[in-house]
């Protein structure tokens, strides 16, 4: 990283770093307009799902991150995506999210001390039974 100089050309020089950076986040982001619906809301469950299997601890530290409590909330709030989402993406977008939730609701359950009854794991309220 460049260091900005002292004395006079200190304001000059922290400008036009700042207007460095200004292009440069520019060029990396893109605008939500231009972002297809279908992405963002496979994006969406990819990082719901991410964050749930963390919380249920399938990641690197599960001792410090198992949270089953977060991953319920994750769970369900996936399932009401993913179910809500499924009809207006296609099939090839919609069944390996499911296939995914499914896996969580599953790993919820093997993860818990007291086991939901089936039907009232989560999810199950949008997805129904899981088996």
């Amino acid at each position: 990283m460049d260091t900005i100089p002292d004395g006079p050309d200190q304001d000059a020089a922290r400008l036009a770093r700042w207007e460095q950076q200004e292009r440069a986040a520019a060029e990396a982001t893109r605008d939500i307009a231009d972002v297809p619906a279908v992405e963002v809301i496979t994006t969406t469950a990819v990082h719901l799902m991410s964050a749930a299997a963390v919380k249920l601890g399938l990641a690197d530290d599960p001792e410090a991150q198992t949270d089953l409590d977060g991953a319920r909330k994750l769970i369900n709030a996936l399932a009401g995506l993913v179910t809500a989402g499924s009809p207006e993406i296609s099939s090839a977008h919609a069944a390996p999210l499911r296939d995914g939730l499914r896996s969580l609701q599953l790993a919820f359950r093997e993860a818990s001390a007291i086991p939901d009854p089936v039907g009232e794991g989560p999810g199950e309220k949008w997805t129904g039974p899981v088996t």
